[in-house]
């Protein structure tokens, strides 16, 4: 098994629209377990469809402390506080 490292982003434009639901809440999830803080999560701009499917998955997930629009991306992207886990 190898190790894929975590970045405090992920990018979802490489993935297909169907897929980025599972994709961002494994990756939240990862991220998570590794100890980032937050991460942001770029998933374009358009006409905000897939940026209210990722917030109201935000919204749901345990990991997540809170999340807003990232104010530099113009609402292309979120960045999402994680829940801070006692280290052991």
């Amino acid at each position: 098994m190898h190790r894929v490292p975590i970045e405090p982003e992920i990018d979802l434009h490489a993935f297909a629209p169907r897929d980025a639901i599972s994709v961002v809440d494994e990756y939240v999830r990862a991220a998570a377990a590794a100890g980032l803080p937050t991460v942001r999560i770029v998933h374009g701009r358009g006409r905000g469809i897939q940026r209210g499917r990722i917030q109201a998955a935000l919204e749901r997930h345990a990991d997540v402390a809170e999340f807003w629009d990232d104010p530099i991306a113009h609402l292309g992207a979120t960045v999402a506080r994680l829940v801070e886990r006692p280290a052991g």
